[in-house]
């Protein structure tokens, strides 16, 4: 039975994945398209679906990971006290949790600090 679920496994992911990028495609085609039907001009076009990439991206990652690695480190110690396995995956959650709450928040700090600086 178990072997039969594992061959599925990577059969399923492909379907997934392939979906996802099927939606994503068709979703972009029609946001296209109504922009067509709305009389928007190419240069129009072009400047609205510019995607404006964040600068502080890779500072998000990095906070999410280091509370990531706190959960985890202090979940094995405390698993390791009281012999109790349910701390790990509680204590990745809380600390992921506090880490992208802690992200955006100093996301949120330095783009305020930016548009001041700009002005």
């Amino acid at each position: 039975m178990t072997e039969t679920i594992a061959v599925f496994i990577p059969i399923i992911g492909i379907i997934i994945t392939g979906l996802v990028i099927v939606t994503w495609v068709y979703f972009r085609s029609k946001e296209k398209q109504m922009m067509i039907e709305k009389g928007m001009s190419y240069e129009q076009m072009v400047e609205f679906l510019k995607t404006k990439k964040s600068p502080y991206t890779m500072l998000k990652i990095g906070i999410v990971l280091i509370f990531f690695g706190f959960g985890l480190g202090i979940g094995l110690l405390i698993e390791e006290a009281t012999m109790i396995g349910q701390w790990i995956p509680f204590l990745i959650f809380v600390f992921t949790g506090a880490g992208f709450v802690t992200a955006f928040y100093v996301a949120d700090k330095l783009d305020k600090r930016d548009k001041m600086n700009i002005q």
